[in-house]
């Protein structure tokens, strides 16, 4: 007859035997879910080729495979900030009052192209390397949408409307400055978690960069795969005849594709052509769409909360949209 004996915790090693051999791993739930698929391949196959499925996959995939190349671009930008470059560069590159950095750091954003994505890892180190919030959020918010790139796809876009490329330049870049303006004024330094990054202090600078790398895609990858489901659900389910009903206000018709830009969360580099395809709608309601989806959408909302904190983007991303939408109606009355 075989006695248990007892650990150092007083539970018996009989006892925590049994137990352990009920523990799920990794394998064995894997295993599993093979084994329900192959058993559910056919009513699986058929869920997948039902065309409200093929038109989900279709936008997700192409929100996917539109915003992943620019977010490596945005992480490998962060990572070179990060290792390469010291933080007193900043220091000299920047005002030292922050109400003359924030609108400098939204100018910066004619310099570097790239989407949505890659500015909130570049934010990020900026943060991380002392800029000021405010002055972070400024770039933040304009590089995505003042950018060579997105300017040129708007003319592209719009070519009887050139007028467009101005207002959109001139909105983005004021929404940009007013809210880091704001944020000087009257964030708080509790509202903006500082962002999380691993240190390879020790490490050499190849090391530090692939793995300053690494970190920030897993980081900020998963949480653009969830927005984009989440814009591809809401893109599949919203009826096409109620964009055609909004149309015919124009008050209803500006908030009406300012909520459409972040449902949608289309990277900033193809915005400009799905809003031309609008043609049902004024360009002032199609500017707020241009205006609003490259400073806060699904996936942006995710990110930004990933990368500042719940807490921050429960605050920054309500008044963005606000001002963006407000900001587009005054500039389309006024330019367009």
């Amino acid at each position: 007859m075989t006695t248990a004996k007892a650990d150092p915790t007083g539970v018996e090693q009989g006892d925590a035997d049994d137990r352990r051999g009920w523990h799920f791993n990794s394998l064995l739930v894997l295993t599993l879910l093979l084994l329900l698929g192959f058993q559910l391949q056919g009513p699986i196959r058929q869920a997948l080729s039902a065309p409200a499925m093929q038109n989900w996959m279709t936008v997700f995939v192409a929100v996917v495979v539109q915003a992943l190349p620019f977010l490596v671009f945005g992480v490998l930008l962060s990572a070179l900030l990060a290792v390469f470059v010291p933080a007193s560069f900043f220091a000299r590159a920047l005002p030292k009052r922050p109400a003359l950095a924030v609108p400098v750091a939204g100018l910066a954003g004619v310099v570097l192209p790239g989407c949505e994505c890659a500015s909130v890892p570049v934010a990020g180190a900026l943060v991380r390397r002392g800029v000021t919030p405010a002055a972070a959020l400024a770039f933040l918010l304009s590089a995505p949408a003042i950018n060579p790139i997105v300017l040129t796809a708007t003319a592209v876009a719009f070519p009887g409307d050139p007028e467009m490329v101005l207002a959109r330049f001139a909105a983005s870049l004021l929404v940009a400055c007013v809210m880091g303006w704001l944020w000087h004024r009257l964030g708080r330094p509790g509202w903006l978690r500082p962002p999380a990054h691993p240190s390879f202090e020790g490490a050499g600078r190849g090391a530090a960069f692939w793995g300053s790398v690494r970190h920030d895609v897993m980081h900020a990858g998963g949480f653009l795969v969830v927005g984009a489901m989440a814009a591809a659900t809401l893109k599949a389910v919203v009826p096409a005849g109620w964009l055609h009903t909004a149309a015919g206000n124009p008050v209803v018709s500006v908030l009406t594709l300012g909520i459409l830009a972040v449902l949608l969360s289309i990277c900033s580099e193809a915005d400009a052509f799905v809003a031309a395809s609008l043609s049902q709608f004024s360009l002032t309601a199609r500017l707020a769409f241009l205006v609003v989806g490259p400073m806060i959408d699904l996936k942006l909302f995710g990110m930004q909360a990933a990368t500042f904190g719940r807490g921050f983007a429960m605050r920054f991303a309500p008044v963005t949209f606000a001002l963006a939408v407000l900001t587009s109606a005054l500039a389309g009355t006024v330019l367009l």
